[in-house]
């Protein structure tokens, strides 16, 4: 793949990804800070559905031997710090690496800050690298996956754990339905559901 053709995939991809962001509103502060308290689940399910949809792509891709598969190898400390280090600044920003430019166009000035703490937080890990490549935190565990572990296919695994997750989207939805957690005003408002309002509205006594 030229280095032209690999700008206009990932330019068109970029704008197929910040489209799904803005109609599922995953990239609402209100949602993702929501989500982090465990009392909104959009952003799961939007996530869960990315990833079920991923492993099916690669399933066809590899099962047709179409791309190779190459899977990082397991750095358990570097993982886990970083994911909880991760977490932490999703709860305080309200927002993630990927939803923050989404956020921007979107309108939200805040988010100009949190995309120049990114930034920074880039170039001081670049400077930092050489001694953290000498700390538990580059200890390597080698390639790790689910289907070499259990001896399967990829594609046979990928299709399986998609399977799964769907189960788990329909369950999740089932209990939290989205239309109940989306807000009154689409913005991440976590308000009382549409009967609760309606009741409300009934109690008040007409002029």
């Amino acid at each position: 793949m030229s280095i032209l053709l690999a700008v206009v995939v990932g330019l068109i991809m970029g704008i197929v990804f910040g489209f799904a962001l803005e109609k599922s509103r995953v990239f609402e502060p209100g949602i993702i800070v929501g989500q982090m308290q465990l009392r909104n689940f959009i952003m799961i399910k939007v996530f869960l559905t990315a990833v079920a949809t991923g492993a099916v792509v690669l399933a066809i891709l590899n099962g047709f031997d179409i791309v190779k598969l190459q899977p990082k190898a397991a750095i358990y400390a570097a993982d886990i710090g970083g994911g909880l280090l991760l977490g932490v600044g999703i709860a305080l920003a309200g927002a993630c690496p990927g939803t923050t430019l989404a956020q921007i166009g979107a309108g939200y000035r805040d988010a100009l800050f949190t995309l120049a703490g990114g930034i920074l937080g880039a170039v001081v890990f670049s400077y930092l690298q050489p001694w953290t490549g000498t700390t538990v935190f580059s200890a390597s565990y080698g390639n790790l996956t689910f289907t070499g572990l259990f001896g399967i296919p990829y594609w046979a695994g990928a299709l399986g754990f998609a399977a799964g997750l769907v189960a788990l989207l329909a369950l999740i939805e089932r209990w939290r339905p989205w239309r109940l957690e989306m807000g009154h005003d689409f913005d991440g408002d976590l308000g009382a559901p549409e009967s609760a309002s309606r009741q409300q509205i009934r109690a008040v006594p007409a002029e």
